[in-house]
């Protein structure tokens, strides 16, 4: 990655709504900040706003829970409801106790609650937001959207990371731009060969719009990044899971 490179904050996107065009926020909100799309260029764009556009807000009133979620929800401490829909978003239960339900994604990512939110919610009492149903294919449908200059996207979310406190911004989908730089079998500045490093690029960007893009009332879900590097191997949001079989901790 090069030395230079600059997170810029887009300022005026609007509260979103489903069926709103994403593409067109976005160049209304460029134009607002005074900048254009350029080449090289790459969008960060929070999952939320994604999540909103394409409809995946749910009323908890019209679920009606299994008794799997039932007995659940009594274990973990949750609105059954709710605990409901983590298990259709979710694989695997992995952790549940009392205030706490983490499991594995049905996109392959673990995290707590199936990545389902209520912060930042119209009428958060009885509605949460889905994460979209497939986020590379998010990624890839704004990029063209936003014709002709095919921007990269990156669409982040904020986790919790394993033995470490405090959450960061993470790629969940990424189009145009690398998920992860596999650097087996090159050379460090020794000449020994690297056997095992691999470098998250897309979360390290997304990482670096959080810095910009805030965690609560800020109210910026899009970052416009400059000065990437874009000579490397192309690979979406998938490429950073890492698969079952590889989970060396349970």
């Amino acid at each position: 990655m090069p030395a230079a490179v600059s997170f810029l904050a887009l300022r005026g996107v609007p509260e979103i709504k489903a069926g709103d065009d994403l593409a067109a926020i976005i160049r209304a909100a460029l134009r607002q900040t005074g900048l254009q799309l350029e080449s090289g260029d790459l969008l960060v764009v929070a999952q939320k706003i994604v999540s909103k556009s394409e409809g995946r807000l749910v009323r908890l009133s019209e679920i009606a829970p299994s008794l799997e979620a039932q007995a659940l929800a009594l274990k973990v401490q949750k609105d059954p409801r709710f605990v409901e829909l983590v298990l259709r978003e979710s694989d695997e239960v992995l952790r549940a106790v009392p205030n706490i339900l983490i499991t594995r994604h049905r996109c392959g990512w673990v995290m707590a609650n199936a990545g389902i939110d209520r912060s930042n919610i119209p009428d958060a009492e009885d509605q949460v937001l889905l994460l979209p149903q497939d986020c590379d294919a998010s990624a890839r449908r704004l990029r063209e959207a936003l014709a002709p200059e095919h921007p990269a996207v990156i669409i982040s979310d904020s986790f919790g990371r394993p033995w470490r406190e405090g959450t960061v911004n993470v790629a969940l989908g990424v189009a145009g731009y690398t998920g992860v730089l596999d650097l087996r079998g090159t050379t460090d500045r020794q000449g020994r060969t690297l056997q095992s490093t691999q470098i998250a690029l897309a979360d390290a960007v997304a990482a670096g719009a959080g810095l910009v893009m805030g965690e609560s009332t800020e109210g910026i879900p899009v970052t416009l990044v400059r000065g990437l590097d874009f000579s490397w191997p192309l690979s979406d949001g998938q490429s950073i899971v890492r698969p079952s079989e590889g989970d060396l901790f349970r």
